[in-house]
């Protein structure tokens, strides 16, 4: 891979990583605090729901994370080794963790009577968002299997043709 692409990837995650520390320390907290002002009975479930999207955010950053060092393996041209596998792993775990998450307030929002300041559309509009990112992260996740797996097949050809050679 051509140097610049993987700066310029490499200055898209830190970004990304910065935007998300901004969202988690300043917009996440500002707007559930906004949100408990202009409608009280939203106060029980802004410290949970805070809660889950901070850790959703690092389960983000933490698979921005592996994608750096998987991109200074292709830097090294040391992709195919099983050392990639661990960076791989951590993705597929990350996409996991953040998926629960989602089902978690999924199931929540699907059983729990939450006040609304007018029709209720806030919650049906949370609700469906919930389901659609639960949809989002396992279809992530089973793209990055059998990503996974073709990068262990490319890495056993690897190994055959280095043997051969």
């Amino acid at each position: 891979m051509h140097r610049f692409y993987i700066a310029a990837l490499r200055v898209g995650i830190a970004a990304a990583i910065l935007f998300g520390l901004f969202g988690q320390i300043v917009v996440i907290p500002t707007t559930a605090a906004d949100e408990v002002d202009r409608f009280p009975p939203y106060a029980p479930f802004a410290a949970p729901y805070v809660t889950v999207a901070i850790v959703g955010i690092v389960c983000i950053q933490v698979a921005l994370a592996a994608v750096w060092m998987l991109l200074t393996m292709v830097q090294r041209d040391a992709i195919f080794t099983p050392r990639a596998f661990r960076w791989v792993d951590t993705i597929i775990g990350c996409s996991l963790v953040a998926t629960l998450l989602a089902i978690g307030v999924t199931g929540h929002l699907a059983v729990t009577d939450i006040p609304s300041p007018s029709d209720g559309m806030e919650v049906i509009g949370a609700l469906a968002a919930a389901i659609a990112s639960v949809g989002v992260g396992a279809a992530f996740a089973m793209l990055i299997v059998i990503m996974r797996s073709l990068l262990h097949k490319a890495t056993e050809l690897q190994t055959e043709i280095a043997e051969v050679v």
